[in-house]
């Protein structure tokens, strides 16, 4: 049997902007990404703090060090430069290796800096 668990956790990241006119995804600084092991591509779900949205889209990085948090395409309509977003991504594992498991996990503060 595999079980799915939080593999990578980026909690109160602020957004930093908002793009109508892109493919999709979410654009995220690559040192914030690489630190929790998101990939580019990789699929997320992000929850709004401040309005309750949830939805799935994928990882694309940002500038490293920028503390790039930008909604892009349909994404944008979600939220607002500002909001609080909590961006997850999940993983099969096995049995064995749930028992052990840990997931990368980092609390940003307002500009977007890690504080833990």
């Amino acid at each position: 049997m595999t079980i799915c668990l939080l593999k990578s956790k980026i909690h109160r990241a602020t957004v930093t902007g908002a793009s109508v006119d892109y493919e999709g995804s979410l654009s995220i600084a690559a040192d914030l990404a690489e630190r929790v092991g998101l990939r580019p591509y990789e699929k997320i779900l992000v929850g709004n703090l401040a309005n309750g949205e949830r939805f799935e889209t994928y990882v694309i990085y940002g500038k490293s060090g920028s503390g790039t948090i930008e909604l892009n395409g349909a994404t944008a309509h979600l939220g607002a430069p500002g909001d609080r977003l909590t961006i997850m991504s999940y993983a099969w594992v096995d049995e064995q290796e749930a028992a052990t498991h840990k997931p990368a996990v980092i609390l940003l503060d307002g500009r977007n800096h890690i504080v833990r």
